[in-house]
């Protein structure tokens, strides 16, 4: 096979130790860059045939830049940092990991709703204050008779619909990528419905959809549209979720709390009105984290590079092209 280059565009990774053990046994070379903005991935990516990438820009700069790159592969599952309509028309297969974090995304949504549920932050807080009284919890509501509902029903957002029905929970879903039919077969326990029902009906309401199909799915109008008893839960991305609408939601007390796992920008500023409000529960992006999570990740992404410089079919394209090396 002949000598392909890739590059790692960036990566916050403590090793590199899997990556290299893959690419070194495929007879590949590689260079780890430390790339933040796309005039740096112009500059360091000159003659790359590959980029594994994980903040990075790649525009349509960029790919004007180094015609010799055809294939991008994130760290993630998510494209929010690439220019899908570009990469295209430049013949530049996109490709991410999808699968390696799901069960993990999932427990962390389930976690996140626990806790609001049972007001589990809120007891720990006061008994550290030496305040042992279970009714500064009220209300708590039976999770059996409680409705989810999943935006989103694919690989995670099932998932998720799967923990919650295992705890009694009934559950309905909207899927704002497939709004008429899913792309599968979903499970007989997930009730498609339309969005307005879903946020009326639902007790806990869970976000588990990409950005591209949904920025500002949920603002003002939406959020008014749910129980004065509910919680909502983005675990999915920032900008699904208006923060100045959620904010107001919270302060008015047009919901009764939400977590998040991402914003809108991240990290999220110290100064976000969001974290004045005891009800808001907020993780750093931590939803995928797992020790296996992340050592599957980086194998996935090694591979997936592999496969396209031997001229095998990719496992994840995001984008469709016919282009083969």
């Amino acid at each position: 096979m002949a000598e392909h280059k890739v590059i790692i565009t960036d990566c916050d990774h403590e090793s590199m130790e899997i990556e290299s053990r893959i690419l070194d046994a495929a007879g590949i070379s590689f260079a780890h860059k430390a790339c933040l903005s796309e005039d740096d991935v112009v500059s360091e990516g000159q003659g790359a045939t590959v980029f594994l990438n994980q903040y990075a820009p790649i525009t349509d700069k960029v790919m004007r830049s180094l015609p010799d790159l055809k294939l991008v592969v994130r760290y993630g599952v998510g494209v929010n940092n690439v220019d899908l309509e570009a990469a295209t028309r430049h013949g530049v297969q996109i490709c991410n990991v999808p699968d390696y974090g799901t069960h993990e995304v999932a427990d962390h949504a389930l976690a996140l709703m626990l806790a609001l549920t049972r007001k589990i932050v809120l007891m720990n807080e006061a008994v550290h204050r030496g305040e042992w009284n279970y009714t500064k919890s009220i209300p708590i509501f039976r999770h059996s008779e409680t409705t989810v509902g999943v935006i989103g029903v694919g690989r995670i957002g099932t998932a998720f619909a799967n923990k919650v029905h295992a705890l009694g929970c009934q559950v309905i879903g909207y899927d704002p990528k497939h709004r008429e039919k899913p792309s599968r077969t979903l499970p007989a326990h997930i009730q498609l419905v339309g969005l307005e029902e879903l946020l009326a009906t639902s007790d806990v309401v869970s976000i588990h959809c990409p950005l591209d199909t949904a920025r500002n799915l949920i603002d003002e109008a939406e959020l008014r549209l749910m129980k004065q008893t509910a919680y909502l839960i983005n675990v999915s991305r920032g900008g699904i979720v208006n923060e100045t609408a959620l904010d107001l939601a919270l302060e008015q007390g047009w919901i009764a709390g939400a977590a998040a796992d991402v914003a809108e920008v991240e990290p999220l500023p110290s100064d976000s009105p969001l974290l004045r409000h005891s009800q808001f529960l907020c993780t750093p992006h931590m939803a995928w984290y797992s020790e296996q999570a992340a050592l599957e990740l980086k194998r996935k992404v090694a591979e997936e590079a592999v496969r396209f410089l031997r001229g095998e079919q990719v496992h994840y394209p995001v984008n469709q092209l016919s282009y083969k090396i």
